[in-house]
């Protein structure tokens, strides 16, 4: 086994580090922040009072970030977890019955991936998660378990804190679960968000409320709401036709028919930026699914059937890059290339300043119609469904191919855990 490059470790300001023995053998890495405890030695089961900061139950903290790919066939229903520190794959029965119809999509919140078939939506714990201080971060491996449905076979957007879980359908209704409890390996009752008056599009819980995104073409406007689904505040700048949408460092990315919006907060005070696309855009050439590496404020999204649209959100830019038939698109960000997995299977490296095609490398042969790009700090992941195998590309080294993972099924659908 060839352990993931130290280079991968998330840059993090780090304040300070011990390791301290929690009860019989756990291991909690207090990387990044100091004990609560004044320094002394916890008791074996720790109390809140006196639990070192940073410490979860049941869970291992570590000093680096533990990646996981989720991975399930489109056919048989089989899904797997794949560490990519250990190189092993665990099976998990997404149902009580051990029996799950083929899988129509896969999604992720960073710790939980979500399997939707053709009458529910599963969650399942993938057991690795980041929480992210700002000035520090916490990095933690746990046991991997499927938790239950969370929502009917039409799921089309998941997001969540540390304290709620928004699942929307694609007919404009939202759940609101209870984070902790699906933590605890439970599917709480879920909460309507209809019951508070709000016909919902896309809901994304962010500072400690939720940003809603209308459904109905007629409103143009992105909400703020509390955790009760309260009206806060309606945000002046408009956007139209909202789809998509993503999480950053800087704020919530909404896309919109005329570029994108970026809701961000400050001191209890939110406030909507718009970012034009700054020429005339079609609605098949709208950025309606966008890809980045956690962390990133550059976003990836495809324009049309044969380009790709960057944004970064810092600057505040769109780049549209020709690129061909494309099936999936990603970056990592800061300097990184924009990652372009094409109809004819190869995986291309284009340089995002200058638009120029840096790199190639032929992958798949058949089947490309389902892959994905997965980024993180130094690695690209590609799944080969037609070949059952999943790649590890370094994308910093030409595309070299670092490893091959053969799963034993069809990965149809992939995503990352560890975020």
């Amino acid at each position: 086994m060839t352990p993931r490059n130290t280079h991968q470790i998330r840059h993090a300001k780090v304040l300070s580090r011990a390791a301290v023995l929690v009860g019989a053998g756990l291991l909690v890495g207090l990387t990044g922040c100091q004990s609560d405890s004044g320094g002394q030695r916890p008791a074996a089961k720790p109390r809140p009072s006196s639990a070192p900061h940073g410490y979860v139950e049941g869970a291992e903290e570590s000093s680096e970030q533990q990646s996981r790919l989720v991975l399930a066939d489109g056919g048989t229903g089989t899904v797997g977890v794949l560490d990519l520190t250990t190189e092993d794959i665990t099976p998990v029965n997404v149902t009580p019955s051990k029996r799950t119809e083929g899988v129509r999509g896969l999604r992720t919140d960073g710790r939980f991936a979500y399997p939707r078939t053709d009458d529910a939506t599963y969650a399942v714990d993938s057991g690795t998660w980041t929480v992210d201080h700002g000035d520090h971060v916490h990095y933690y491996r746990a046991p991997i378990r499927p938790v239950g449905p969370v929502g009917g076979p039409g799921t089309a957007q998941v997001h969540s804190d540390q304290s709620v879980t928004a699942v929307s359908s694609v007919k404009g209704d939202t759940q609101l679960f209870d984070r902790k409890k699906l933590e605890e390996g439970t599917v709480p009752r879920g909460r309507s968000l209809s019951d508070a008056g709000t016909d919902a599009g896309a809901v994304v819980p962010y500072a400690e409320h939720l940003l809603v995104a209308s459904a109905g073409a007629e409103r143009d406007t992105v909400e703020v709401r509390s955790r009760d689904g309260a009206p806060v505040a309606a945000l002046d700048e408009p956007c139209a036709s909202a789809r998509g949408e993503a999480v950053t460092r800087r704020g919530v990315v909404f896309g919109c028919a005329d570029g994108a919006l970026l809701v961000s907060e400050d001191k209890g005070t939110f406030s909507a930026t718009k970012i034009p696309y700054g020429r005339a855009v079609g609605a098949g050439e709208r950025a309606v699914d966008f890809r980045h590496r956690a962390g990133s404020t550059t976003l990836a999204a495809k324009a049309g059937d044969d380009a790709v649209w960057v944004l970064d959100v810092t600057d505040r830019t769109w780049t549209r890059i020709g690129t061909g038939p494309v099936v999936a698109a990603n970056t990592p960000g800061e300097g990184g290339p924009l990652l372009v997995l094409g109809e004819d299977g190869a995986l291309n490296a284009y340089d995002i300043a200058t638009k120029k095609r840096t790199a190639r490398k032929d992958l798949l042969t058949k089947g490309t119609a389902s892959a994905v790009v997965e980024v993180d700090i130094s690695r690209a992941y590609v799944n080969d469904a037609g070949g059952r195998k999943v790649y590890e590309i370094d994308y910093n080294d030409g595309l070299r191919l670092a490893r091959t993972f053969p799963v034993g099924f069809a990965p149809t659908h992939m995503v990352e855990t560890g975020r």
